[in-house]
């Protein structure tokens, strides 16, 4: 049986009460300003909204010309073209959403979209005008086009490069900056695929490549690390650069954005560093950094596939006669000679480098101990062939030669080092200009080991926490007051016995365990420092060696190191010794200018004894000026020691800096330094050194 289905609803039709009730409701609450007006224009109806959009009542608008809603302008082709519209006989009128500027009745502008009908009521002619306000509208519009203009403004004004391109890779906008670098304009660019504008020397369609993956992959891509752009000319330069997708509204990938730069500065100075950080700046031979680097690397090769290497450690014999006899220009000279020479000697595999002073080393790999030993002795005769001559003064160049052969990883680099630097020594104690080979069984050897021991005597007492803090105060010589300590390094021995600095610090500085003693001092006086029991204005002098001064890491571990402690970085003074700071005068002063930021002073040690220069001095952030001790001690029976202790408070004086007189052992020794007008003094007179209290051992366990 079929279910009969039902007839639709009849549709409505409204009678003219119903219609007239809901044109009412329309007139009443639409929230444009509707207007009725006659054929002159002039208004006879106007609905509530109207006070809103146009800011009169309605009945302040009826009987008015619509001309009061016009700006003058605007009138009169309103007029012409009402004219033409009624002569026209046509009795319809379509004027639909046409943007214009109402003036209000307080005579600011309002932004309008006006439409118009033409209506007959009655047998009476009637226009119906209604306005909109669309000032929201055009206020985003104007936001955007601000936005626009704002991107479109960057986008020429930045360095970068910047390219889009559709889903396709077609490019569809490229900036001034992407023009010039690659060579396209924007009128030739575009339309074209992303793989002929940007074209990399590597891959023709790597650049399509990247563009599809962040498509695909909604992320942004980068170009590879040694990415190769080649300009339209031909010119081929380093670019880095990102591909990241456009997402339309409903993020979606809709296209890819392109940007580049031309970073081939960037890595040619990086290039650059790299060599310098490697390389030593006077011969441009290999540095101690990057030689200890291959030299490791040998080790490692002899460790795991017993491959024979050889270590020539080579010292220039006499090398200070030239120094002292012409300058540091001559022996600067002699040594870029030397290298050049040395250079022609070597394979392209063999490794030579500048260690420091007059000091070189040689790693030949893979090379037998008969073959290195011919290698040693090409060199010993290169060096003795070359007659250095400076200002018409000729000078013999000879070389001692340390050699030592390894085919397993038994030694350390240190050790390895040291055993070379071990044999180097006995070539010249047996004569110079000649190569000794290291044993270890030999007893010549033996003896220069003894040095050496000291390397495992300390890092043993290291682990051990056996290295102890002394200090001595220096006083004002005006008031008596205590500047600061000087804080002063010893070592307990095994059978409890104190070792001083002289016996262990010459080893540690000539086998690179400075640094590592360095940080271990900064480390214990930030802990004693850090001790509620301490005195809060107590401040320590810290020694820093001229290694350490080389150390581009100590800024980060000393920053770090007071972060750690809590401590004032006020309270420390770092001393640096003259001939380390004129030796490592870049580094020093980098170094100094750090740690002057974070709040600690500097005192210059052992001034005088180098006797060097006071130029240098400019070019040092210093607070103090420590006068040598050499200079105090005979200060009241030698003229001379005397003049040069008034000279280096002077000097000193005149740059501002506070001197400080170290070895003041009497009290007619302070007399007379009060007399010269030294600042402050240090030395058994004033009070011996000291050691700070146990608790500081308790502190560092």
């Amino acid at each position: 049986m079929m279910t009969a289905v039902p007839d639709p609803p009849a549709p409505f039709r409204p009678d003219r009460t119903q219609v007239e009730r809901l044109y009412g409701t329309l007139w009443e609450t639409t929230t444009d300003a509707v207007l009725i007006l006659d054929t002159d224009s002039v208004i006879v109806a106007a609905n509530p909204a109207s006070d809103a959009v146009l800011g009169y009542r309605p009945e302040a608008l009826v009987g008015r010309n619509l001309d009061v809603l016009q700006h003058a302008h605007h009138r009169e082709a309103h007029r012409a073209g009402m004219r033409r519209y009624l002569a026209s006989g046509v009795r319809t009128l379509d004027w639909r959403a046409t943007e214009t500027v109402a003036v209000r009745a307080d005579g600011s502008d309002v932004p309008v979209d006006i439409a118009f009908a033409d209506i007959e009521i009655e047998g009476t002619r009637l226009f119906v005008g209604f306005f909109r306000d669309i000032s929201a509208r055009k206020q985003a519009e104007q936001a955007l086009s601000d936005e626009r203009e704002r991107a479109q403004t960057t986008l020429r004004s930045i360095a970068d490069g910047v390219v889009t391109v559709d889903p396709g890779g077609v490019v569809t906008f490229i900036n001034a900056a992407a023009e010039q670098l690659t060579g396209w304009s924007s009128a030739e660019a575009l339309g074209r695929n992303c793989s002929q504008v940007l074209h990399l020397a590597e891959d023709d369609h790597a650049v399509q490549a990247l563009v599809d993956l962040a498509m695909a992959g909604g992320a942004p891509r980068q170009l590879g690390d040694r990415a190769l752009l080649v300009r339209r000319d031909g010119d081929v330069f380093s670019v880095e650069g990102s591909f990241a997708p456009l997402l339309d509204r409903g993020a979606r990938p809709a296209g890819v954005v392109i940007a580049f730069r031309d970073v081939s500065a960037a890595r040619r100075m990086a290039a650059q560093l790299r060599h310098q950080a490697r390389h030593d700046h006077l011969t441009g031979l290999v540095n101690r950094i990057e030689f200890d680097r291959r030299l490791r690397a040998a080790l490692r090769s002899a460790g795991a596939q017993h491959t024979p290497h050889t270590l020539l450690y080579l010292d220039l014999d006499q090398f200070k006669i030239v120094n002292d006899t012409c300058g540091h220009t001559a022996g600067d000279d002699l040594l870029r000679q030397l290298s050049a020479v040395l250079r022609t000697v070597l394979g392209p595999r063999d490794v030579l480098a500048r260690l420091g002073g007059d000091e070189f080393g040689v790693l030949l790999e893979d090379s037998t101990p008969a073959t290195s030993r011919a290698t040693a002795e090409a060199l010993r005769r290169a060096a003795a062939d070359l007659r250095f001559g400076w200002h018409g003064t000729s000078f013999p160049v000879t070389l001692s030669i340390g050699q030592v052969d390894f085919a397993d990883a038994g030694m350390t680099p240190i050790e390895l080092l040291g055993a070379a630097d071990a044999a180097c020594y006995v070539a010249k104690e047996q004569g110079r200009n000649r190569i000794y080979a290291y044993r270890p069984e030999d007893e010549v050897i033996a003896r220069r080991h003894g040095e050496m021991e000291w390397i495992g005597r300390l890092n043993r007492a290291l682990e051990e926490n056996r290295l102890q803090l002394h200090a001595q105060p220096i006083h004002s010589l005006h008031d008596g007051r205590v500047l600061h300590s000087e804080v002063l390094l010893r070592l307990r021995d095994v059978d409890g016995s104190c070792v001083l600095p002289m016996a262990f610090i010459p080893a540690a500085e000539r086998y690179g365990l400075m640094p590592t003693l360095d940080r271990w001092v900064i480390r214990s006086v930030l802990a004693r420092l850090a001790d509620p029991a301490e005195a809060a204005d107590r401040v320590y002098a810290i020694n820093l060696s001229g290694a350490s001064l080389g150390d581009e890491s100590l800024a980060a571990c000393v920053r770090e190191a007071f972060d750690e402690a809590g401590v004032d970085p006020a309270r420390v003074c770092f001393e640096i010794t003259e001939t380390a700071a004129v030796g490592n005068l870049a580094q020093a002063s980098a170094l100094m200018a750090e740690l002057r930021l974070l709040g600690c002073t500097f005192a210059l040690d052992d001034f005088g004894s180098g006797m060097s220069s006071f130029a240098y001095l400019k070019h040092l952030p210093l607070d103090y000026l420590k006068i040598d001790g050499g200079f105090v001690r005979d200060l009241l029976v030698d003229p001379i020691d005397q003049a040069m202790v008034e000279a280096i408070n002077h000097i000193g004086h005149v740059m501002g800096l506070k001197t400080i007189a170290e070895f003041a052992e009497d009290a007619h020794t302070l007399a007379r330094l009060r007399e010269i007008g030294v600042d402050y003094a240090q030395g058994d007179a004033l009070g011996p050194a000291a050691p700070l209290h146990p608790g500081l051992d308790r502190a560092l366990r």
